[in-house]
């Protein structure tokens, strides 16, 4: 009767649990993948700079600007022997990049630096190592050991072991029970 109960407790217990279970989600096929051209305006800029500095002789500058494919500007730059170098350049897909380069002021020749007599030499000066001799130190002191009384004579304390007295039984007096087994 007991196993029946059991039973019916387990198929209870599986009817609820098949009860509460869910479906997988169903999965759909990803939608295909367009590709949109993007669109790019034509490139379009113009920008301008100068730098003069009159303590490093840095004097430069240049302008230039951009629509599309086509790119117009120019730069110059002093040069070392004092002529400006101005180059006028324009670049497009047709007829590629082109510069025109010219010059303008007179070239000085080119002077080498002056030559700088070699710096004096001077030895190095001679050091003899300083001495030092060991510190004297006075004898160190002496003790004499501590002298200390005679330790004091102890004697063992004796003792007498207790008798006991006779309890009236004997081992033989004591039986242990037997038990038998059945099955």
């Amino acid at each position: 009767m007991a196993s029946y109960q059991i039973a019916f407790v387990a198929l209870i217990m599986a009817v609820q649990a098949l009860a509460q279970y869910h479906q997988a989600p169903a999965y759909h096929q990803a939608p295909a993948y367009h590709h949109e051209e993007e669109y790019y305006a034509p490139p379009k800029y113009e920008f301008e700079y100068a730098v003069k500095d009159d303590h490093t002789y840095d004097i430069k500058s240049q302008k230039e600007s951009r629509e599309g494919d086509y790119v117009k500007g120019y730069y110059s730059l002093l040069q070392p022997d004092g002529k400006t170098r101005i180059v006028e350049y324009t670049s497009d897909k047709k007829t590629g990049f082109l510069a025109n380069v010219r010059y303008e002021g007179e070239g000085k020749p080119y002077a080498p630096a002056p030559k700088y007599a070699a710096a004096p030499s001077y030895s190095a000066p001679s050091y003899s190592a300083p001495s030092y001799s060991a510190p004297k130190y006075a004898a160190a002191p002496s003790y004499s050991a501590p002298k200390y009384a005679a330790a004091p004579s102890y004697s063992a304390p004796s003792y007498s072991a207790p008798k006991y007295a006779s309890s009236g039984y004997s081992s033989a007096s004591i039986s242990t029970p037997h038990f038998t087994y059945k099955h």
